[in-house]
C-alpha cells in the first residue's frame, strides 16, 4: 500500500528518540559494531547478475530457484476479504537467504560478547553465535519460492528485492472465520528455515488488536543500546510482568476468531527469535517487523530507536485497508513512540480503534524514562482522542475491568 502524507501528527516522539540516543550514546555503540555488505567483489559472475536484476523486483524475468544450500523462511500472516470483490487474498511475505555467509561470523560473535562483557569461556557464549546467524547469512536477492498454500494450491511467492525479502498479495482459496490454514515451502532437500506458515482468516467484522513487542510485551529495554544486545543475543527472552496474563483475558473475551497483529521496529533478522517466543507466551497473530538493516549490526539499535512513528502508522494504515469494520485494541508501551502512533491512527481513522492501552515502563534504569512517562506527554500524544479511549497502566490487572466494560458496549 503506498504511504501518503499525513496531516494528523502531533508528536514529540522524535525529539525524545534524538534525546535518548545521544545521552545512551547509541552513536558510540552502532560505530563499534560490524556492519557486513551483502554484495562483495568476490561473487560470481552469475550472482552479480542476479544482484542488479533483483532491482527490478516483480518484473525480474530471471528469478533464483531455491537450492539445497538456501535457506527460506514463510512469515505466517492474516487473510481478509477484498472490499470490492469480496474474495479472501492475504499479503505472503517470504525471505531468502544463503546457508553460507561471505562474512566472518566469529569476528561479529567477538564484537557483541566484548559489548555486553562476556567472556569466550562462558558458557552462555555458544549462544550469541547462534542468535547472531540471521544477520550474517548472505541474502539471497531476486529469489522465487515455490508454496503450497491450503496443502495443495500451488502458488509462487517473489522475485524477493534486494534484501532477499519478497511481497505478494494473493487470492487464496476460502475458510472460516478464526481458522488457521498452512502453506509449506516446496524446497529441495538439504534446504532449511521456516518452511510452513499459517494463514489466520478474519472475516470483516468483530475484534481485533494490534499490539507492539518490545517492552510492552517482551523485556528488550530499548532506551539501552547494550541492554538491546544483551536481551537480543544473550538473555532469555523473558515476557513483561502480567502480559500474559492480560493477553489471556483479552482473547477470552474477543474470542479466538479475532486477529491479532504484533507489530514491532524490531528488523526481519529476528523473526525465529520473535515468532518462538510468540508461541510460547502469547495468542496467535502475524508479526510485521522492519526489513531495513539485513546484514547489519548497527541497523538492529537504528532500527528500533529511529523513525518508529512513521514506520507504525504505515502498517497500521496497511492493516486498516485490510480490516477496516473491525474494532481494534491497541497495546504498547511508553519507551518508544508507541503513545504518538496510536494517536496518529485514532485521528487518521476515527471509530477504528476503541481502545488503546500503554504500559508505563518504570522497571528499565535508562536516562530518558521519566521525561516518557510525564502525563504532558500522554495528553500530546492522545490530543483530540476521548480520554475514554487511552489509558496508561502500570500494573497489566488495571486494564481487565478496561477491557470488559469495551468489549460489552461496543
Amino acid at each position: 500500500m503506498a504511504t501518503h502524507e499525513t496531516h494528523y501528527k502531533y508528536t514529540g516522539a522524535i525529539d525524545m528518540q534524538h534525546r535518548t540516543r545521544k545521552e545512551r550514546r547509541f552513536d558510540e555503540t552502532e560505530h563499534d559494531l560490524p556492519d557486513f555488505s551483502p554484495f562483495t567483489a568476490a561473487l560470481s559472475y552469475t550472482d552479480k547478475a542476479a544482484n542488479v536484476l533483483s532491482y527490478l523486483g516483480k518484473k525480474n524475468p530471471f528469478a533464483r530457484s531455491i537450492t539445497e544450500k538456501d535457506t527460506v523462511w514463510l512469515l505466517d500472516n492474516t487473510a481478509y476479504r477484498n472490499e470490492k470483490t469480496g474474495k479472501w487474498e492475504a499479503e505472503f511475505i517470504s525471505a531468502a537467504f544463503s546457508q553460507d555467509s561471505s562474512c566472518t561470523v566469529i569476528d561479529a560473535v567477538s564484537s557483541i560478547a566484548g559489548k555486553i562483557d562476556l567472556d569466550e569461556s562462558d558458557p552462555n557464549y555458544p549462544t550469541i553465535e547462534e542468535r547472531i546467524r540471521p544477520f550474517v547469512q548472505d541474502i539471497k536477492p531476486g529469489a522465487q519460492v515455490n508454496a503450497l498454500q491450503g496443502g495443495n494450491a500451488p502458488i509462487k511467492l517473489g522475485p524477493g528485492g534486494r534484501n532477499g525479502i519478497s511481497s505478494d498479495v494473493k487470492r487464496i482459496s476460502g475458510s472460516t472465520d478464526g481458522t488457521l490454514v498452512p502453506t509449506f515451502a516446496k524446497v529441495p532437500e538439504g534446504a532449511n528455515g521456516i518452511l510452513e506458515m499459517k494463514t489466520f482468516y478474519a472475516e470483516p467484522e468483530g475484534w481485533g488488536v494490534i499490539s507492539d513487542i518490545d517492552d510492552t510485551i517482551k523485556i528488550t529495554q530499548t532506551s539501552d543500546p547494550i541492554g538491546i544486545l544483551r536481551t537480543t543475543f544473550l538473555d532469555r527472552p523473558e515476557p513483561c510482568p502480567g502480559m500474559p496474563e492480560l493477553y489471556q483475558f483479552i482473547q477470552a473475551h474477543i474470542r479466538d476468531k479475532s486477529p491479532w497483529f504484533y507489530l514491532s521496529a524490531s528488523p526481519y533478522n529476528l523473526y525465529p527469535f520473535l515468532r518462538d517466543f510468540r508461541q510460547q507466551h502469547y495468542p496467535h497473530g502475524t508479526i510485521i517487523l522492519r526489513d531495513a538493516s539485513w546484514m547489519s549490526l548497527p541497523g538492529l539499535l537504528t532500527t528500533l530507536t529511529l523513525g518508529t512513528e512513521d514506520y507504525k502508522v504505515d502498517r497500521m494504515e496497511k492493516i486498516h485497508s485490510w480490516i477496516p469494520k473491525r474494532k481494534m485494541i491497541c497495546i504498547g508501551d511508553s519507551t518508544q513512540s508507541d503513545p504518538e502512533a496510536y494517536g496518529d491512527i485514532y485521528r487518521a481513522y476515527p471509530g477504528w480503534v476503541k481502545v488503546i492501552l500503554i504500559r508505563k515502563v518504570e522497571d528499565i534504569a535508562a536516562i530518558g524514562i521519566e521525561v516518557k512517562n510525564e502525563p504532558e506527554r500522554f495528553e500530546k500524544a492522545f490530543k483530540d482522542v476521548p480520554r475514554d479511549v487511552w489509558h496508561v497502566f502500570s500494573d497489566p490487572a488495571e486494564c481487565n475491568k478496561i477491557i470488559q466494560d469495551t468489549v460489552s458496549k461496543s
